[in-house]
Order: C-alpha cells, then structure tokens, then sequence
C-alpha cells in the first residue's frame, strides 16, 4: 500500500467567521491548564455547524497543502493528510470541526501561549480531545511521515517530533524551527521563491511538493533523492531581493481595510508580512501606526 501520513499546519482563514466563544482571545485570564479545559469545554458544547477541515481552510497555503496529496501519489505513495492546529491538535482533514481562532503565533489577538514551553504544554492538553492523532502512532507500520511545519508549530509540537523520530526510520521535516536526531529537516528556504512561486507563508508547502518530485519512488528520504534535492538546491537557490515599491498612506491603508475582512483575526506582523509580499515597501513603525488608526476607528 505504500501509505505516507502528510502533516501540515492549518491557517488563520476559515471558511466561516468563528462564534466569539470559538476565539481564543475570549478565555479567561487563567494559568494554562484552566484555559486549555475551558477551550476543551467549548469546542464540545458550543453549537457551530461543523465543516470537514479540508473545505474549513482558506488560502494558497491551504490549497497547496491540498495538493501534497496528488503529488504524493505521483511519487508512488497512497498519501494520507493530517492538520496540526492550535485549536484542535493533530486531525485528519477527513474529519470535522466548527469554526475556530486559534494560533501558536505570538502576539497574535488568538495566540493561546506566550512561550514556546506553553504551546508545547497546549499542544499536550489538545492532544486529549477525542479525535485527535498521535504522531508516532499515525507514522504506523510504514514506518515514514512528511511532516511541514512552521517554526512556532514545530516548537509546540518538539516532545511529538522526538517520539516520532524514536519510532519511525523515514521522515522528512519540511520548515520546522530545529534539527531532530533521526529526521532528515529540509529548513525553509526563501531562496527558493523565485523558483516555486508563492509567498513566504506558502513556501513550506511548496517545498514539500518539490521534494516529492525529487524522490525515488515510493521512497521519502534515501541517499539517491536527497542528493538530487541538494544538486537542485544549490543550482536553484537565489538570495532575496527586496526591491519594493514606496506607496502612500492611503494605498497602506486600503490593503489593511481589504486584508482585515479577508484574513479575519490576522495579526499586525503576519499583515505588514502579506503587504510586503505583494512587492510594496513601508517601514514597520510607519506601517504599525496606520494599522492601529485603520482598526480603531
């Protein structure tokens, strides 16, 4: 059968806003543990229509992430495709879940931890909802996972990368925030952008697809692929150039009024992000002080 479990992150656009109590800015002001049961609580009672997480997603990161799956099979596998999220811990996209805002990313207005040791602790409580996934146990008798990860991900979930690394012989990190003992990490590389296309947040994902195409079939990591995958790297890979354009205040001002109702509960930092990845220049002050007095009005 040749199974490969792909794990991805998932993303801030939902296709539906969440209720206020599905947002984790809304939980009360408690130690960790009481903040974590009270999220597990609500999850559980508040009524929300629920949306199979592969058509919950929004975005080209989510679409790409999607597309892992065909490539996959193009590389001789029968892939199988899990979302790590923050509000939900490890699920496959099979599954279904209502609405949510919740995010590792700091000083984000959902951000459930302030410390790379609380997310990893939030990860451990999301771990006990019913229908959720361990990622060793998804790794199963294939014995391989490809896993993309953003850093503030990876950083929640290192006990799991550990565990996985302990029982599985073949798996790839794509992204991640740190090497692991036992698993091949193909860090994230901007270099590589002008050559697959997309933005910085889709990157990870893009990646995993290259890696696929670089593989022998129906074999993730072997001595021959990651060979082919560095010879491409090191042919391909060109230093990021920012040549972008200077824009007024009122063109700064109507891409935050647009990105706002596009990217509901998106931070200041992951917006000036979007902004400058559309090719456009603003100094992160200048850029904060409009945000503030777009949003505040």
């Amino acid at each position: 059968m040749n199974e490969l479990p792909i794990v991805v992150t998932c993303t801030d656009r939902k296709a539906s806003p969440p209720t206020a109590d599905l947002q984790a800015r809304t939980l009360m002001a408690a130690d960790l543990p009481q903040r974590a049961e009270e999220w597990a609580h609500r999850l559980h009672t508040t009524p929300s229509r629920h949306t199979a997480l592969e058509d919950l997603y929004r975005g080209d990161q989510w679409k790409r992430a999607l597309a892992l799956t065909r490539a996959a099979s193009q590389a001789g596998f029968t892939p199988r495709l899990y979302a790590a999220s923050a509000g939900l811990g490890l699920r496959p996209v099979s599954s279904s879940a209502p609405s949510y805002a919740a995010t590792f990313l700091s000083r984000h207005a959902d951000s459930v931890a302030s410390s790379n040791a609380q997310t990893s602790q939030w990860w451990d409580h999301l771990q006990r909802l019913d229908g959720t996934r361990d990622l060793p146990q998804i790794a199963g008798a294939a014995g391989r996972a490809l896993v993309v990860l953003s850093a503030p991900y990876a950083q929640a979930m290192h006990h799991d990368l550990l565990a996985l690394a302990d029982t599985a012989t073949d798996v790839v990190l794509i992204g991640g925030a740190t090497d692991i003992e036992g698993i091949r990490r193909v860090p994230a590389n901007a270099g590589l952008r002008h050559a697959l296309g997309g933005t910085l947040t889709s990157l990870n994902v893009r990646m995993a697809a290259s890696w696929l195409e670089h593989c022998t079939p129906g074999r993730l990591a072997d001595p021959p692929a990651r060979l082919r995958w560095d010879d491409w790297v090191s042919r391909t890979a060109r230093p990021e150039r920012y040549d972008r354009t200077p824009v007024t205040d009122e063109t700064v001002i109507a891409f935050i009024e647009k990105a706002k109702s596009t990217y509901p509960g998106a931070s200041r930092t992951r917006m000036l992000r979007l902004f400058r990845d559309q090719g456009m220049a603003c100094e992160q002050k200048r850029f904060a002080g409009l945000y503030e007095s777009t949003i505040g009005r």
